[in-house]
Parts: C-alpha cells; sequence; structure tokens
C-alpha cells in the first residue's frame, strides 16, 4: 500500500457507555448488534428517526466494560441527551468522552491499539486515545475516503436521509437480523423490496465542485443532486433508473458517475 498517513478526526467525538444494561439498551436503539461486539472491534451504525430516516452516523467500539460511540462532535450534545432521555431504568451510564479520535489511512499503522474500520478494508483503521502524531489532516482523510467512494456525514442532509440511500446496508452499518431498532419497519420494508431507487455514488468533473444541492440531469430530466466535493471529484445521490448510460451535466458541465467495485450494478 501507499505511505500511511494518520489525522486527528476534531470533527468526532466520543461517548462512553457503562453499566450492566448497556448492550441491551444499545441493541434496541441502533441499526447494528452489539450483543455479540468484542472488546477491540469496531461496528459502523446509525441511529434512525421513528421513520426510519438517518439521525446520526457513528461507530460502536468495545472495551471490556463497555462501549464508546464515535459520533460526529457537533451531534455529541444532543445525543448524550436523547439516550439519557431514552434509558428510563436501565442501568447504563452515559458520559461524554474525551479521547481523541484518529484515523490510519493509506497503509497499515504498527501498533495493537488500531481498530480495522469496519466499513470497507481500504479505509484504514481508527485510533481511540492512541498514542500518534499526526502527519495528515482531516480534510486529506476526507478526500480519501471520498477516493474510496465512500459518503460521509456532511452528505447526510438532516434528516432526509435513508440510510440505504446512504449505502450503510453496503457498509456493514446495517444489522438486518438483530431484532427490532428505531426505524426498523421502514429499512427492512426498503431491504425486503430488493429495488433501490437512489443511492449515493461519486462523481467525476474537470474543475471545482459544483455547490451543495446542485441538480444533477440527464439530458432534461433530474437525475439527483450534488452533495459534499472537492475538486475534480463529489459525492451525488442519483436516481440509478436515470444515470445508466445517460450524458449528465451539473450547471451545464459533464459529469460522470464513478461507481465504486463494492457497489453491485444497480
Amino acid at each position: 500500500m501507499a505511505h500511511m498517513s494518520i489525522a486527528r478526526l476534531h470533527s468526532r467525538a466520543l461517548i462512553r457507555f457503562s453499566g450492566p444494561d448497556w448492550r441491551s439498551f444499545l441493541q434496541g436503539q441502533l441499526t447494528q448488534d452489539v450483543l455479540t461486539l468484542q472488546p477491540g472491534e469496531a461496528r459502523f451504525a446509525a441511529l434512525l428517526t421513528p421513520q426510519g430516516r438517518l439521525m446520526f452516523d457513528l461507530f460502536v467500539v468495545g472495551f471490556e466494560d463497555g462501549a464508546w460511540l464515535d459520533i460526529a462532535a457537533e451531534h455529541r450534545d444532543a445525543m448524550v441527551q436523547r439516550m439519557t432521555l431514552y434509558r428510563l431504568r436501565a442501568k447504563v451510564d452515559i458520559a461524554a468522552d474525551d479521547a481523541p479520535v484518529l484515523a490510519a489511512f493509506g497503509g497499515a499503522p504498527t501498533g495493537e491499539d488500531w481498530i480495522a474500520d469496519p466499513r470497507d478494508a481500504r479505509l484504514g483503521f481508527r485510533g481511540y486515545g492512541v498514542t500518534a502524531e499526526p502527519d495528515a489532516t482531516e480534510a486529506d482523510y476526507d478526500a480519501f475516503r471520498l477516493a474510496q467512494g465512500v459518503p460521509g456525514p456532511a452528505d447526510w442532509a438532516g434528516e432526509k436521509t435513508y440510510p440505504i440511500e446512504a449505502n450503510f446496508d453496503l457498509l456493514a452499518g446495517i444489522d438486518f437480523k438483530k431484532g427490532c431498532f428505531v426505524g426498523q419497519e421502514t429499512t427492512s420494508r426498503m431491504k425486503r423490496r430488493g429495488t433501490i431507487k437512489n443511492r449515493m455514488l461519486p462523481i467525476t468533473f474537470d474543475g471545482p465542485p459544483p455547490a451543495y444541492g446542485a441538480e444533477v440531469l440527464a439530458g432534461t430530466l433530474r437525475a439527483g443532486e450534488v452533495l459534499s466535493g472537492v475538486d475534480g471529484r463529489a459525492m451525488a445521490l442519483l436516481r440509478l433508473d436515470r444515470i445508466e448510460d445517460a450524458d449528465l451535466t451539473v450547471d451545464g458541465r459533464p459529469v460522470r458517475v464513478e461507481r465504486p467495485d463494492w457497489i453491485a450494478q444497480g
């Protein structure tokens, strides 16, 4: 692999869950199974609205007597408040944890404290409280993630997005066999139908990225909208039935869909 880089993810923060009931409590809230989570293991997950839309993306990270939730820093206080409200009589302790979140990408780090990114092996490793000197920025990491075709928190658009549209089902972010969780009914129904109408896919183009929300056109037909991006590349939420073999444009500029190999055709 190429030279490994390490970045401090200032946009991420941790919430510590412990106490006798932490597993059963989180099991009923999140899209991912936590009953079998092992210390030193991370699983990608989400908290959904009751209507099945994406509220928060997160990683559940096991340690000896509990788990961290690795969540967007701007949403940590809201998540603590929400989980405290849901706790009721469950014996679970919920507290913010200020340990740093790091990402190692482009190579394999040394040491036992790094945890493989559960979404895809190409995304590298995550570190929690790891002592390491960053040599890259979070923007570097985001560009690397985007190059793998993986969307991120800047693409969720509040509570408008369904997790399957954001590829959570393809990035090991939903366990459809775990039983009930908030928003499960809608999520399971979308999966059972078998045909997904919209997905987030990377697009490429020449020059700077279009504005967030810019319309993607297939001829004169709306084919989706642009989400986050960098020069030459962006994520877009696209209608799958309108992009195959189509000449796509955004603001009059030609764009091309670059479907990652981990997303099957259709």
